[in-house]
């Protein structure tokens, strides 16, 4: 007799149909790679474009999108029509600035993402008291080196590996760094001040640290080409050095208001000014027993503190206006005023045309 706790469910046909997409095993389901791939969200065409799932969209959420803050397009359009003037005054060259892509990204991720050789330049940002990171690929700085040390056009800048940067090299790049620093200077104008400051250029990433791996930034990845030379500059700035200035970065177009509308404030003031209000003159004040006031009767005289000559003062509600004087004029009782308007009502005058 055959023992059939040795015989799997589906029978051996049921391990090897082509057209299965799931086996048992002690009656459970078990995942193929297919289902675990998409369960973990690994992509494995590896196409980072397409939005992640699973997993690995839990450990990527603490990154906020840049599409979150608008305004940074045009800031980065404005920065490569202003560096493909610049750098063709700079090269005298023939050179065409355009902008891959803009994308959000771990700054620790993206350090160990950088190709070596490359020099990382770390700025300054005055304005907002933060620091930013630059990184010049090694064909750009050849392709910079020979442009600029009158090299013959048709031909490749010669790359040599296995040895550092020469100071001819690092001075001709901090040089084409600083007008890369003074052209994001003026996409910024229309927004804010900033002032971009050079602090120091390192070829290890490890010494260009500039906040802490898990940290979010912004990458903007830029492309200059010179003919048939070039290469790419990426422009990292932390969320940290963007915060200051995160609501203005949120506008949908340049100039937008937040939360604050002149015309309404106008409107409003405008208003205020011609709103009609009741004005109170107390003659005197007395504090009596609610017995005694119970007790009043129709012809019952109750005397005042007040003479001829005893100012009269002016309320608004509960606000003290200031003070007056009692007077007769034509077949009217009016009132003088003796003094300007009170620190109180001015405050509350104040207080209603701000809310």
């Amino acid at each position: 007799m055959a023992n059939t706790d040795d015989i799997s469910p589906g029978g051996e046909e049921g391990w090897g149909r082509s057209g299965s997409s799931e086996a048992l095993l002690g009656g459970e389901r078990i995942l193929n790679q297919d289902e675990i791939d998409s369960l973990l969200g690994f992509d494995v065409t590896g196409d980072d474009s397409l939005e992640r799932n699973g997993i690995r969209a839990i450990i990527n959420s603490a990154l906020v999108s840049y599409e979150r803050l608008p305004m940074l397009e045009i800031v980065f359009d404005r920065l490569v029509r202003y560096m493909t003037t610049s750098l063709r005054n700079f090269t005298s060259d023939n050179v065409e600035v355009s902008l891959d892509s803009i994308s959000s990204i771990r700054f620790g991720d993206y350090l160990n993402s950088i190709p070596l050789p490359a020099i990382l330049t770390v700025f300054k940002a005055e304005q907002l008291e933060n620091y930013g990171l630059l990184t010049v690929d090694s064909n750009l700085i050849y392709s910079i080196v020979d442009v600029l040390l009158g090299g013959r056009r048709g031909t490749a800048a010669m790359r040599i590996e296995g040895r550092p940067y020469t100071t001819i090299e690092r001075v001709l790049v901090q040089r084409m760094v600083e007008v890369i620093l003074a052209d994001a200077k003026l996409a910024f104008e229309p927004l804010t001040p900033v002032t971009f400051t050079l602090d120091r250029l390192e070829t290890n990433p490890r010494f260009a640290a500039i906040a802490r791996p898990a940290n979010a930034a912004i990458l903007v990845k830029l492309r200059i080409d010179m003919e048939d030379r070039g290469g790419r500059v990426e422009l990292l700035l932390p969320y940290a050095t963007l915060e200051p200035i995160r609501k203005m970065l949120l506008q949908q177009f340049m100039g937008e208001k937040f939360g604050r509308d002149n015309i309404w404030e106008g409107h409003l003031a405008t208003e205020l000014w011609t709103t009609q209000m009741d004005i109170r003159a107390v003659l005197d004040e007395q504090q009596l027993p609610l017995q005694t006031v119970l007790n009043l009767k129709v012809g019952d005289t109750l005397m005042l503190n007040a003479t001829p000559d005893k100012a009269v003062e002016l309320r608004a509600g509960s606000v003290h206006l200031t003070t007056a004087r009692m007077g007769r004029r034509n077949h009217h009782i009016a009132v003088r005023v003796e003094a300007p308007l009170s620190r109180t009502a001015r405050r509350a005058v104040q207080e209603m045309s701000s809310s």
